[in-house]
């Protein structure tokens, strides 16, 4: 085929080339194949199309990522946190060190009593009693977090779990050192535990339990904290 194809341009040209007009015409055309091989040769410009196709895809995985091993996406939603606990704040908040970066951790579903924040910001009973009952279980710890999401004040909010198979969070509703967070007709609860944890330690008056009426740390930050009645 290609000897056949050949002979024909051969026999085209030499006809052309018997007329001056003719001989021009095939300069040009032969001048026009032997550029556009030289600047855009078939392989070439096939290596090329698939080269940029690579680093595009190669420039979306990496702009993407793999899910960071300190940081990755739970199945159900959510995700999963793992760290040591280098900062316990209060009986519900506590810092995290993930990989290189700490994080500010929330448990999820308890509100603990709160500390003194400033002078019109007064701290409630208990509130350094719960602070310590958190740092004796996850203090200087490597745990695993569940989190749910991230609040406004940029703390993720958590269920922290614990080697017997418990969480933190249960652990302090059922030892008197924090509520079941009830406020906004149970819109932050997501363990279904809790509230009966919460009965079982007010009936044996543990912790904060002791006293006749302790008052919820949400009920405390309207009515001591916003409304200056306390």
């Amino acid at each position: 085929m290609n000897r056949l194809l050949n002979t024909t341009l051969r026999r085209a040209l030499n006809a052309l080339m018997s007329r001056r007009r003719g001989r021009i015409l095939a300069a040009v055309v032969f001048a026009a194949v032997a550029v556009g091989a030289a600047v855009w040769p078939p392989d070439q410009a096939s290596n090329q199309v698939s080269g940029q196709t690579s680093k595009q895809a190669s420039s979306q995985t990496s702009e993407r990522g793999a899910p960071s091993a300190s940081h990755v996406t739970a199945p159900g939603g959510g995700f999963v946190l793992e760290g040591r606990v280098v900062h316990v704040a209060d009986g519900d908040t506590f810092t995290v060190q993930v990989g290189s970066e700490q994080r500010r951790i929330r448990l999820a579903s308890i509100d603990a009593p709160e500390t003194q924040k400033d002078a019109q910001r007064r701290g409630q009973p208990y509130a350094n009693a719960s602070g310590d009952a958190l740092a004796s279980l996850v203090s200087g710890k490597t745990l695993t977090l569940r989190c749910y999401e991230e609040d406004r004040y940029e703390r993720s909010i958590c269920d922290v779990m614990l080697a017997d198979g418990s969480t933190a969070n249960q652990k302090q509703v059922a030892a008197g050192m924090a509520w079941a967070n009830m406020e906004g007709k149970g819109k932050f609860m997501r363990d279904p535990a809790l509230p009966k944890l919460e009965e079982q330690a007010r009936q044996a008056r543990r912790g904060l339990w002791r006293d006749n009426d302790p008052v919820r740390p949400w009920v405390w930050r309207y009515q001591c904290w916003q409304q200056q009645r306390c």
